[in-house]
């Protein structure tokens, strides 16, 4: 009875916590945004550098030096710890694993090139668009670390195509063709979807070779205090950047340019205090995409994504800049987006948030400021509480919406919708405000459903001052 009363005092005293928190946050979200940038721990390496050429690596481009980069970093860990220099030059290699306290330095002039050979990247725990399972191992891959980082000049180089791994998808635009097998075959995505849904164990969720399930790139999975600093990520097989379970996870002058299926730039899952900075996003999907799970399996992790920070970062083309969903049965909260410039013909949408009735969840505290958009195709700001993709998806989960601010937002060619929001009668997406907002050259001032608390201040569509529906 007694350890019944401890527990549940432990558990009382977590969400105290976790309430008053939240209650800063929306009292004074961007002197919250101040404390959270102190709270993430940025790794510190030990001054001892270990060259991935002593190991046996070989400049080239043809040479395979999967066991030399693996084993550098692997000393270096088992030594306590230190950099990991990767020269001048181009490497060929398999799937990277990093280790704790190890910093995986890319000189200037070096590029690692990753195999597309799909048998060269073994089973490992990871996940696909939210769902976890057995599936190859990303090209760099990190699991259950502490202390890990990736920085330098130099590339990472996926070497996605539509020759390899990109036309898996099953769309003709990257390369599929009828009657070549694809994700969307029986046994493939859909089957993984269902054993979620099913309640299999993420250990019988087994994959890979014949299931047309890609890699992601780069994947710290359970690990903390992270660095990912300078380096340029190309041609990635599917999502780029993937935070998953993790804390304390800096991203810092980071460009990415990936235009394959899928190519998020990066999405923080079931991440906390995540700081995404002075990045370059030219993508085929979304720009930066937050995520907290699909449907059944997310609500199994329950783990939600929050204090999530994107500052001073460029948007070129995407999807959207700062999405927040689909995968987002867990919830989001405390997201902040500031000094960010957006502007391409083939960037659809400024700010989105993208959810439906089987992913459920609650999206509440999302804070953006100071930013410059030249053009975006569809929206400025887009909320859809009824995104659809692989067909019909309603369920009984309805998700929640609420408490969206855009403050100081400068928009050159808006598009189709200065604001495009659809939410469901039974859950109205609530408190929406635009403060200080001019757009210009947009087709409507808004299209509305379902939306409960639309405050206008000072804000100009199409040169005239808009005042808040009633």
């Amino acid at each position: 009875m007694k350890i019944k009363i401890i527990l549940l005092a432990i558990s009382l005293s977590f969400f105290s916590c976790k309430t008053i928190q939240d209650k800063q946050v929306e009292a004074n979200p961007w002197n919250a945004l101040g404390a959270i940038v102190k709270s993430v721990n940025v790794p510190v390496f030990k001054d001892k550098t270990y060259s991935v050429i002593d190991f046996g690596a070989v400049a080239g481009g043809s040479v395979d030096n999967t066991a030399a980069i693996n084993k550098a970093i692997l000393t270096c860990s088992n030594q306590g710890g230190g950099i990991v220099v990767v020269p001048s030059g181009k490497y060929l290699t398999g799937p990277v694993n990093l280790q704790s306290n190890v910093n995986l330095h890319l000189e200037e002039g070096c590029e690692i090139l990753f195999s597309t050979n799909s048998k060269d990247y073994p089973l490992v725990h990871t996940s696909y668009e939210g769902t976890e399972l057995m599936n190859y191992s990303p090209l760099v891959y990190a699991y259950r670390k502490t202390n890990v980082a990736i920085t330098g000049k130099g590339v990472l180089n996926g070497q996605g195509s539509n020759g390899n791994w990109w036309w898996w998808s099953g769309s003709k635009t990257y390369g599929w063709s009828e009657g070549k097998p694809n994700q969307k075959d029986p046994l493939n995505l859909f089957r993984l979807m269902d054993m979620a849904e099913e309640g299999v164990s993420v250990s019988e969720r087994v994959f890979g070779e014949g299931h047309y399930l890609r890699p992601t790139f780069v994947d710290f999975f359970e690990c903390k205090n992270v660095l990912l600093k300078g380096v340029k990520i190309i041609n990635a097989p599917f999502w780029v950047i993937h935070p998953m379970k993790s804390t304390n996870v800096t991203v810092d002058g980071v460009t990415i340019k990936s235009h394959g299926p899928n190519n998020d730039g990066c999405d923080p899952e079931y991440s906390k205090n995540v700081i995404i900075k002075n990045c370059t996003f030219n993508t085929g999907d979304d720009c930066i995409a937050i995520k907290s799970g699909r449907n059944a399996d997310g609500r199994r992790v329950a783990i939600p994504s929050e204090n999530i920070i994107v500052q001073n970062c460029k948007m070129i083309d995407g999807h959207g800049g700062v999405v927040i969903g689909s995968e987002i049965s867990a919830g989001v909260r405390n997201v902040f987006v500031e000094d960010c410039v957006m502007d391409s013909p083939n960037l659809e949408r400024a700010i989105r948030i993208k959810t439906n009735s089987k992913r459920g969840g609650l999206i509440e505290n999302v804070y953006v400021r100071n930013l410059e958009v030249g053009q975006v195709k569809e929206a400025v700001l887009k909320i859809n509480m009824f995104y659809g993709i692989y067909g019909k998806q309603e369920g009984s989960f309805i998700p929640q919406v609420r408490n969206v601010f855009l403050e100081n937002i400068k928009v050159k060619n808006g598009g189709q919708f200065g604001i495009l929001a659809k939410g469901y009668k039974e859950s109205p997406i609530e408190n929406v405000t635009l403060k200080n907002v001019v757009i210009e050259r947009v087709d409507s001032p808004y299209s509305i459903e379902n939306l409960k608390g639309l405050k206008l201040d000072n804000t100009y569509i199409n040169g005239i001052l808009m005042k808040s529906p009633n």
